[in-house]
């Protein structure tokens, strides 16, 4: 039988309230600088600004007198498990996170940090940059270090030609050029 609390955290991660945890969450979490510095600065404002404040107004609302029926008080402390699990959550994120500076020279192959031009089976041309899981953004061109298309391209090198095996079938990937670079905030 279920719990209720399993039935919530499905309702809350369908509804995009939370983030699921990565798969990889006990093993070592490659990170780059940026990317670090965010984890931080979240880590930082949940535990100086925004858990203090939300102390003093469950403070507040518990000196308010019953309890069972004050709104404040209820969603404050479920608030406030939500940021102490977030917390948490950074914290061993933090720990386990190995900074790599996708800034280097001298690397031809394809490995965590690098900026890659490929050509798909279709013809059309893509530009990725292989960060960390906590790093993710489609819309920049960032993906996970642990993503299909980022292990398809492991180790290649410019010229290359790779297998992706996606689900509707294998897909050649060509590797137009690579790159380390800086990357931008």
């Amino acid at each position: 039988m279920r719990r209720l609390e399993d039935l919530e955290r499905e309702r809350a991660l369908k509804a995009g309230q939370i983030r699921p945890v990565p798969a990889a969450a006990s093993t070592k979490n490659y990170i780059t600088p940026a990317g670090y510095a965010r984890l931080k600065a979240e880590h930082e404002r949940l535990l100086d600004a925004e858990r203090p404040a939300l102390v003093k107004v469950i403070a507040w609302a518990a000196s308010n007198g019953d309890r069972s029926e004050n709104a404040d008080y209820i969603y404050g402390k479920r608030r406030l498990r939500e940021i102490d699990h977030r917390i948490r959550f950074l914290g061993k994120r933090m720990e386990a996170a190995e900074v790599v500076d996708p800034a280097r020279s001298g690397v031809e192959q394809i490995f965590f940090g690098a900026t890659v031009t490929y050509r798909d089976g279709d013809g059309s041309e893509r530009t990725v940059s292989i960060v960390g899981e906590d790093e993710v953004d489609p819309v920049r061109g960032h993906i996970s270090w642990i993503s299909p298309v980022a292990r398809a391209l492991n180790r290649a090198r410019e010229g290359d030609v790779v297998k992706l095996n996606a689900p509707s079938g294998p897909v050649e990937l060509e590797v137009l050029a690579v790159r380390y670079v800086a990357l931008d905030d």
